[in-house]
This record gives C-alpha cells, structure tokens and sequence, in this order.
C-alpha cells in the first residue's frame, strides 16, 4: 500500500528529454545523444596508459591457435583476454568479440566448463559465441568484464569459502557509482583498450572488420560499446536492449546495468542514434522474463525511425528466438548475413 513506485511510474512513462524526434535533424540528435552518454557514462581514466601486453599461454587446436594475454587497461586495474585465430589461409581475418554476460567467465564463450563441481553444467543456450566465430573464419576475441570471471573483486568474501566462479558484480559496481564512474563506462573503456592490443599485437587482424556480440549483460556491453566505439562495425546484443519500463526498471537486475539520470534524457531504444549507420542487429527471446519481448519490439520501432533517418534502414533488424534468456545463433547469424555482414 505504501511503496513507492507510482512516482517512478509516472516518471517512466513520461518521453525522455533528448528522445529521438523524427522531426529534428538527424545528424543533430546523434551528436547530442553521443555526448550525453558519453557525459552518463561517468569518469573515465585520464589517459591510455602502456598496456604492458604479455602473453602467459599460447595453445594450438585443431583449427585455431589461441592465444592467452594480459593487459594493462589503466593505471592498477589488469584485464584478460584470449584470442583464437582459425587456421585458415586468410591475410586479415574479421575480429567478434565476445562479451559473457553474468556466467562465470569468458571460457563460456568457448563452450568449455571450469566449475564442473559447482552445477555449471554443459554449454548451453547457444552462448559459445567464439566457437561460432572461428567456424565462420573469424578470430575470437573473449574478455572477462569487470565484476565476472577472472575480474571479480577480491573484497568482501570469506577466503575460507570454496569459488565457484559467480559473478561480484554489485560492490564493483556500486564503488564506480560511489566514485563518480559506471561500471557500464568502464567495460566499455576496456573492450576499447582490449581492441587496442589486439589490433596492435596481431596484424592479421582487420581493423575495418570488427563485430561485437554477447547475452544478457555481455550484450548490455555489446550495445554500449558499439555507441562507445566507432570501430565496431556490427553489434549484435542479444537478450538486453529493450525499454527500461520493460527490464531493469521492472524488476531487479544488477547494478551493473545501471546509469545514473540515464532514463531522464534517453531510452535504451534512443542510444542506437550513437550506434547508426553502423550495422545493428537486436535478438531477444519471445519468453525472455527479465527482458520482455513487448519491450524489445518498442524499442525497436524507434530503432527503425533512427536508421531510416540515417539513410540505411537496411543496416538495423531485430530477431526473435521462441525461448528464453539465452543466445540464439542460427538467427543471429542468418541476419547478420542477410545485412551483407561485415564484409560491406
């Protein structure tokens, strides 16, 4: 009887300041959109700093070599990274990378198991996007986010307790926010970073031909990084780009999908003005509970009014699996080649 939602509510269903207006300019609200997120995004490091590469494993499968490396991301902070290049004859290969959402590490975007004692279980839900890299002929380039994986926080937790590799996202999250950064802002920063060293390090690498994709919070981050970075040619987010009244303002989710006053200029389906005419495919699961199906189809109405506007209304589409919060390869990637993939 007493809970405060109605004034959220109402807040939610009022249009965002900088909503995308089908009157206004285009190239206008882009910019204006671009540099507001960026502002929301939150503090960023001061500078690029020498990411100190080192390679700590190199692995030859049967049609991949991988390899294993850590970086510097900025001053005191370390990432992880592993890169599988197919072998085949190709002089520049395109680059996916692969973005984990809330699983236990960027090993699932191989299809392998860590935590065999801890339920994970066989790969499922078709999560294994590096795998679907390397069979098309593409490098893999996997990364452990912030707050997942091997990037878990170290503090608050008992040493004594066994690890079962599930995700610390919320202190980390909620530190950045206390410091005047987004978690959000600083995974994007380090697929920036990550895509520096890759493309630095390993020449045969095309730096024209990059895709991004992953599920759930890996495609939170797909979305994000896309408008963050122009490098990304196409973004492929799966189960997380839908209105905010329909997902992580219905229900609880992480904070890590959280950006302060975010929801008072723009919804998510706005963002894509800082992603077009990039290539953008939206896929979600028709019984997705956290990220409902009638809001990915909103979302997308705006997104088709931007990429109309930006003069490729070919460049953007949205696929629905008939399941869950999962990934959905086969209609990924027959959309993807539908839009000419990354080859245009």
């Amino acid at each position: 009887m007493y809970s405060p939602d109605g004034a959220h509510l109402k807040m939610l269903a009022k249009k965002p300041l900088m909503a995308y207006d089908e009157t206004r300019d285009f190239a206008t609200q882009k910019e204006e959109i671009t540099a507001k997120l960026m502002e929301l995004f939150g503090d960023m490091p001061d500078k690029i700093v020498d990411p100190k590469m080192q390679i700590e494993q190199v692995v030859e499968g049967d049609d991949y070599t991988e390899y294993r490396f850590n970086f510097y991301t900025e001053e005191d902070v370390q990432a992880i990274c592993r890169l599988r290049i197919p072998k085949v004859k190709k002089d520049k290969y395109p680059l996916v990378i692969c973005l984990q959402g809330h699983g236990k590490g960027m090993h699932r975007s191989f299809g392998e198991i860590k935590y065999p004692d801890f339920g994970e279980g066989p790969e499922d839900g078709d999560r294994d996007v590096g795998n679907q890299a390397i069979e098309r002929g593409y490098a893999a380039l996997a990364i452990d986010q912030r707050g997942m994986g091997e990037r878990r926080t170290m503090l608050d937790i008992d040493p004594n307790d066994a690890d079962d590799g599930e995700t610390r996202c919320r202190l980390t999250s909620n530190t950045a926010l206390l410091l005047g950064r987004t978690i959000i802002g600083e995974r994007c920063w380090d697929v920036s970073r990550a895509l520096d060293v890759a493309l630095a390090n390993w020449p045969v690498l095309d730096g024209d031909k990059i895709i991004c994709t992953g599920n759930s919070g890996g495609g939170t981050a797909t979305f994000y990084a896309a408008a963050f970075d122009k490098r990304i040619k196409v973004a492929m987010p799966c189960c997380s780009v839908c209105t905010w009244k329909h997902s992580i303002a219905a229900m609880i989710h992480c904070e890590c999908n959280y950006i302060p006053g975010l929801g008072k200029y723009m919804d998510m389906g706005d963002i894509a003005a800082a992603i077009a005419p990039r290539k953008l495919i939206i896929i979600n699961g028709r019984h997705d509970p956290i990220f409902l199906h009638e809001g990915v189809v909103e979302t997308f109405e705006t997104v088709k009014k931007i990429y109309k506007a930006a003069g490729v209304p070919d460049n953007c589409a949205m696929v629905t699996g008939e399941g869950g919060h999962r990934y959905y390869k086969d209609i990924a990637w027959a959309a993807f080649d539908k839009m000419g993939g990354v080859e245009e």
